[in-house]
């Protein structure tokens, strides 16, 4: 496994959202209510982007067809077509004033 840094801590605020790509990893970073957190980008049902899903709370909802997942676990908490996999999440790393992940 390997760091990879993603952003400053600095930069980071409550509403910060900011998509990265490293190898096959579509990754979304995410601050709200002051927690972060790290899930693939694309919502697992029909692949499209969650850069513009709404987050309340610890719940991420695709913006197209309103599928919910829990942010810390990725499970799926409402689908409205046919079921789908868990979003994928990703433990972050801070180190040296920034903010990564081991992939």
């Amino acid at each position: 496994m390997r760091y990879y840094a993603l952003e400053k801590l600095i930069n980071l605020h409550d509403g910060y959202r900011k998509t990265f790509k490293i190898d096959d990893h579509h990754l979304l970073l995410v601050q709200e209510e002051g927690e972060r957190f790290l899930v693939e980008s694309f919502c697992p049902h029909r692949e499209h982007s969650l850069l513009d899903a709404t987050i309340f709370g610890d719940t991420i909802t695709c913006p197209h067809h309103h599928y919910q997942f829990h942010l810390s676990s990725g499970a799926v908490l409402a689908s409205t077509e046919e079921a789908c996999r868990r979003l994928r999440v990703y433990s972050l790393v801070e180190e040296a004033r920034e903010v990564g992940v081991m992939l």
